[in-house]
């Protein structure tokens, strides 16, 4: 079961958004698996990608498309199959689908930006993809955001969305968005697959700079497993539906509107980690007194990655020595174990490097046997600081990942 999330309430629609989905059997027939994402004429339109060198062949069509045009007017996903790693066929397979949805909303195939989830290696099912878009088209509705959380799921045992509504100078303003993802979770740039909506009418550099910002404070401090995507991909759309004069990043409303969005991400990027593949533990990692923000996120990604710290957390085992060693490898350059303070909650560990004189086995332990906790580093460098939110390491990691393939 994930740490103490459930399914979203109803999620809020989003004016100049329709959503359906259809099954198209991608890899197991009897569910929904094909989502398609209508906007309006006149949306805005940013993505942020994968770092990994061998990034899908959706990711690399939706990169030449928002370079080549600022018209997008749908989004098709899929689930069940990655398209990663699939060469010239992948490309063209990715090309063929997005080309049928836009006959069937009726706009040029390269206003339609393709993104695809699940196995690698593997050829899109393309004729069953392109019976499927019909009927998902079909089925658009401005309500149906939850049914489209579900479609996108994976190894997710449950659909993560998340809402808010803000007043502005021209009206209130909705961001809706939905994201996918549990397992293969190191963001390098967004994570898994994440669209998020809103109805403002953000000009098209306000809609990246937003998206830049949002991604930074949070899916780009999630980890679950440090092994980054070949699909990775966030999207915020901006729709324009509310009011009448464009919102540029000077804009007085673009500070409320970015505080909503941003608050979406980090709900959405909280709930991946939450479902982490056989998460028993939802861990805060927070390092402070860094000397830069970069330092400060070696040594947190440094306890967020490493099995022997998630492994003992899974067991509720207060080990601090695996905390010890996960900083002291974290490569930053003239760290003095002296000047080292370690926490769990508010249980002090080390304290300038030194075993704590109050401390004992039980108060670390009853601190790691509860769902929810903190670690808490400070490296006695500066002020700089980070956040990164992860998870344990259970024995059904393993179980999900060996057996995903069947």
């Amino acid at each position: 079961m994930p740490v103490n999330l459930e399914a979203p309430g109803a999620l809020a629609p989003v004016a100049g958004v329709r959503l359906g989905s259809a099954e198209a059997a991608i890899k197991k027939p009897g569910r929904q698996d094909l989502l398609v994402i209508e906007l309006a004429p006149g949306s805005r339109v940013a993505g942020v990608f994968t770092q990994n060198a061998f990034c899908a062949a959706p990711v690399q069509v939706c990169r030449e498309r928002l370079a080549a045009t600022a018209s997008i007017r749908a989004l098709l996903i899929n689930a069940g199959n990655a398209n990663a790693a699939t060469g010239a066929q992948g490309l063209a397979n990715a090309r063929d689908t997005s080309a049928a949805v836009a006959a069937a909303i009726g706009c040029e195939p390269s206003q339609v930006l393709p993104f695809s989830t699940g196995v690698i290696g593997q050829q899109l099912p393309v004729a069953r993809m392109v019976e499927a878009i019909p009927k998902a088209v079909a089925n658009l509705r401005a309500d149906a955001w939850n049914a489209a959380a579900r479609a996108i799921m994976t190894t997710d045992t449950v659909p993560k969305g998340a809402s808010r509504t803000v007043a502005t100078s021209q009206g209130p303003v909705t961001v809706t968005g939905i994201a996918k993802g549990v397992g293969m979770i190191y963001p390098n740039m967004a994570t898994l697959l994440a669209y998020v909506g809103t109805d403002a009418r953000l000009t098209a550099e306000a809609t990246d700079r937003l998206l830049k910002s949002a991604v930074a404070a949070s899916f780009n401090s999630a980890t679950v497993d440090g092994d980054t995507s070949t699909n990775d991909s966030c999207v915020l759309f901006a729709t324009a539906q509310v009011g009448s004069t464009d919102v540029d990043s000077a804009h007085r409303d673009f500070p409320l509107i970015a505080e909503a969005v941003t608050e979406v991400c980090i709900e959405l990027a909280q709930a991946i980690v939450r479902d982490g593949e056989g998460a028993t533990r939802f861990i805060t990692v927070d390092v402070e007194a860094a000397g830069t923000v970069e330092e400060a996120r070696l040594v947190a990604y440094s306890i967020a990655h490493s099995p022997l710290v998630k492994t003992a957390m899974f067991a509720g085992d207060a080990n601090w020595g695996r905390l010890a060693m996960a900083i002291g490898k974290a490569g930053v350059p003239g760290l003095d174990p002296a000047k080292v303070d370690l926490w769990l909650d508010d249980v002090r560990l080390l304290d300038g490097g030194e075993p704590h004189p109050a401390y004992h086995e039980d108060l670390g332990a009853a601190v790691v046997a509860k769902p929810e906790f903190t670690i808490r580093v400070a490296l006695g460098r500066g002020t700089a600081k980070t956040r990164v939110w992860t998870c344990d390491f259970s024995y059904d990691y393993v179980k999900i990942n060996a057996e995903y393939r069947t």
